[in-house]
């Protein structure tokens, strides 16, 4: 892939904690790149080191040591105040725990982001509606979180990480608190978001069943990536088959 295709570019990150008088080391030299309207999982068993590099790519953690560029920008570099800024043009974020306001509707949850952008109240409500129509919940939009299932409740999470027309998007174990009918559906439904519209979209798991709708997934463990896998292939020939079916 050419360079101005690269979204992420992750540089020899380590971060190291101080428990008493051990150092632990949640990352060690990680090293990898994200493209444009790619689908990313970052895959590993807990204490792999894989939410604190989720953390660091959204720039929630700083590292102790290595860069981070996303469009070119380093956050490593950013204060909090820059980067506040940076997360609201740049990034969605899609939550395990849904993250939706009780007392609001669908359409008021998925625009409330552009409310801090400072949108004029008729556009917001005007995207906020394309996105609810993009994740499948226009019956819904009225709805208020508990008049919803799980899985839709997590469909207004990702329109809501969407709306803003981020560069990259962050989901971290999104299908953590579903069924597994549920989790297939909404990896089915982002699947369909980063290929029809081009979203680059990055994954944390610790299943490597979910990492399979990737394409590409990086393996993490003990803060260091064992390996890279490319997957597009194998999920062609797991489609072609299940056409045939």
């Amino acid at each position: 892939m050419e360079k101005q295709n690269v979204v992420v570019e992750v540089e020899d990150l380590y971060k190291i904690y101080k428990v008493g008088t051990n150092k632990v080391r949640a990352l060690n030299g990680v090293s990898f790149q994200v493209y444009e309207g790619e689908f990313c999982a970052i895959v590993g068993t807990s204490g792999s080191g894989k939410s604190t590099l989720l953390n660091m790519l959204a720039g929630l953690e700083h590292p102790t040591k290595g860069q981070i560029a996303i469009r070119g920008q380093h956050i490593e570099t950013m204060n909090e105040k820059q980067l506040v800024t940076f997360r609201r043009e740049h990034v969605g974020f899609i939550f395990q725990s849904f993250n939706l306001m009780g007392t609001m509707t669908t359409i008021e949850n998925v625009a409330l982001p552009l409310t801090f952008r400072g949108m004029p109240k008729k556009e917001r409500l005007k995207r906020a509606e394309r996105m609810v129509k993009l994740v499948g919940l226009e019956k819904h939009k009225k709805h208020k979180p508990n008049q919803m299932s799980g899985g839709q409740q997590q469909r207004v999470g990702m329109a809501r990480a969407l709306v803003l027309n981020p560069d990259i998007v962050f989901a971290d174990e999104p299908t953590g608190n579903l069924d597994s009918v549920t989790s297939a559906e909404m990896m089915n439904l982002m699947r369909n978001v980063v290929n029809k519209h081009h979203k680059t979209l990055v994954m944390v798991t610790h299943d490597n069943q979910l990492a399979s709708y990737a394409d590409r997934i990086i393996h993490i463990k003990d803060g260091k990536i064992l390996r890279i896998e490319d997957n597009k292939d194998k999920r062609k020939e797991a489609s072609a088959v299940s056409e045939e079916d």
